[in-house]
């Protein structure tokens, strides 16, 4: 848990600050991002975090213990349901703070905190499952087939740069003929 800050907090004293963070937190989850002020986006950025981890746990105490802090049944049972869904397989940072220049009347940094519901890594996964399936589709037993397979491919590489090569010459060729061409018209 971060420490808490010290001097002046949020608006005043630390009751309104409290209400002021969970207010945001259930705004964030509603609209899953929100605009505001640099400095309440970080102070709201590991309070959402630690309700995500709850909701990520899915008992009835951690429930219990998010509606104690977010009084609307509806936002903390989508937090529940559909964001701890879509962050089960990511490890802590569930939310994004980008900044997006200041506000025209009192010139304050504003921010836009956002969940992040993307895949972890959508190219990992990929390669796991396409690891585990051909795995599983090669038996131990056909070990030496494959490696007839990979000798074979080993051997059209080294042929493909020789083509590649005898491609060129012959376009290097007929660009030195073209001009001999020219100067005859």
């Amino acid at each position: 848990m971060p420490t808490p800050t010290k001097g002046p907090r949020l608006g005043g004293g630390p009751a309104h600050e409290r209400l002021m963070l969970a207010n945001l937190a259930a705004s964030l989850f509603e609209h899953k991002r929100i605009t505001t002020t640099v400095t309440k986006a970080k102070r709201l950025k590991p309070y959402a975090e630690r309700l995500v981890t709850f909701a990520k746990r899915g008992d009835l105490a951690s429930r219990r213990r998010v509606l104690g802090l977010i009084s609307d049944k509806g936002i903390v049972h989508e937090l529940f349901t559909d964001i701890a869904g879509a962050v089960a397989n990511r490890d802590g940072g569930y939310t994004r703070i980008t900044k997006i220049g200041n506000r025209k009347g009192d010139n304050a940094p504003m921010a836009v905190i956002e969940l992040v519901l993307e895949p972890v890594s959508p190219k990992q996964a990929v390669v796991a499952e396409a690891t585990a399936a051909a795995a599983k589709a090669a038996p131990a037993a056909e070990a030496p087939a494959e490696e007839e397979v990979v000798e074979t491919e080993a051997a059209e590489a080294e042929e493909a740069p020789a083509a590649e090569a005898e491609a060129a010459e012959t376009e290097e060729a007929q660009t030195e003929e073209a001009p001999a061409d020219e100067d005859k018209k």
